[in-house]
């Protein structure tokens, strides 16, 4: 049996910009895909904790340390640039390689959406 468990996660980054004029998908900063084992073309899922918005749409690789997250096309109508969004991608596998796989979670500064080394 294959199940479907969380891959990863960036959990609060902010909004930068929203660009309803482009073909679709979210920008993220290079630096957060490689700290979250994310790629470019991935699909994730987005949880905007500041109006309950929740939909699917996939990356493009924006400047890395640039802090951008940015949502274009349709699913720009759904953010605001300043809103604490939450970014999850899964996979699927197999029931009893499930019970043991970690997730890579990170946890960047909300105000310049950078990592945050302890």
């Amino acid at each position: 049996m294959l199940i479907e468990i969380m891959k990863s996660k960036i959990h609060r980054v902010t909004v930068t910009e929203a660009n309803l004029n482009y073909i679709g998908s979210i920008t993220i900063d290079e630096e957060l895909l490689d700290a979250a084992n994310l790629i470019p073309y991935e699909k994730v899922s987005v949880v905007n904790n500041n109006n309950g918005e929740r939909f699917e749409t996939y990356i493009i690789k924006g400047e890395r340390r640039s802090g951008i997250i940015c949502l274009n096309g349709a699913a720009a109508r759904k953010v605001q640039p300043g809103d604490i969004i939450i970014i999850m991608s899964y996979a699927r596998m197999d029931f009893e390689e499930a019970r043991t796989f970690q997730p890579t979670i990170i946890f960047p500064n909300t105000a310049t959406n950078q990592l945050v080394y302890p």
